[in-house]
């Protein structure tokens, strides 16, 4: 399965798409599955899933939450949950609704995460129930491929997931459907359930595809969310 870990919709402050386009985009690039991740919302995740009730294609609802920290995406969520409580506050709720925490462009500029990630790791370790003789099956997990991002990042946070051995993640960050479809993880397996999709992800299997956009993509991009939070304003 093609998955798609990282996108939004109009209901993000930055962008103005709705979500059966993003849908529509995901089919249309092959993909299997597309996880709906906006800003402090989750009713264009929903809207997703219910259009794509008698479609080929997996909508894994999710939440883009801004914590003290930085950015943290919370995958099979269905509730909002709050900005501005600490990382470890987040990912314990995250972990606790039954979703996968995910830390998506933790080394990108102008969006990286500004919190000790080491440290973090070793939280997380501290209040996982997991018995280690398992074998590795995180709640956290770092994304490092993110087709939006500028500089280095993808590649360090590919470094960093190595050597702390984080399961990975890859997303598009589509604000637009033109960028849908990027860059994705590949799960083995066929017409998986989002737990299936999840528990693939933790014990950190998948295969990362695809490549970031090129410099002008990212940076036309980039203006066409900052119009979407003008007009958003507008309307507000």
């Amino acid at each position: 399965m093609k998955c798609d870990l990282h996108c939004h919709t109009g209901y993000s402050y930055d962008s103005t798409a709705k979500p059966e386009e993003m849908v529509e985009a995901a089919l249309q690039k092959g993909l299997n599955c597309l996880a709906i991740c906006d800003h402090g919302e989750i009713k264009g995740a929903w809207e997703a899933v219910e259009y794509a009730k008698d479609k080929p294609i997996l909508i894994i609802p999710g939440i883009e939450i801004k914590s003290k920290e930085g950015d943290i995406l919370g995958l099979n969520i269905e509730k909002i949950i709050p900005n501005k409580l600490s990382a470890r506050e987040t990912i314990k709720i995250i972990k606790r609704l039954g979703g996968l925490a995910v830390i998506p462009h933790p080394f990108g500029w102008f969006c990286s995460f500004r919190g000790n990630l080491e440290n973090l790791i070793s939280d997380i370790d501290g209040f996982e129930e997991s018995d280690s003789s398992r074998g590795p099956d995180r709640t956290l997990a770092i994304e490092v491929l993110n087709a939006s991002i500028f500089g280095r990042g993808n590649k360090k946070a590919l470094i960093f997931s190595q050597k702390y051995s984080l399961p990975k993640t890859a997303g598009s960050d589509a604000h637009f459907p033109n960028f849908i479809g990027r860059v994705y993880l590949e799960i083995p397996g066929n017409n998986l359930s989002i737990e299936g999709v999840l528990n693939h992800i933790k014990k950190g299997g998948g295969k990362i595809y695809g490549k970031e956009a090129g410099f002008f993509e990212k940076a036309i991009d980039h203006t066409k969310r900052n119009l979407a939070k003008i007009k958003h304003k507008t309307h507000s």
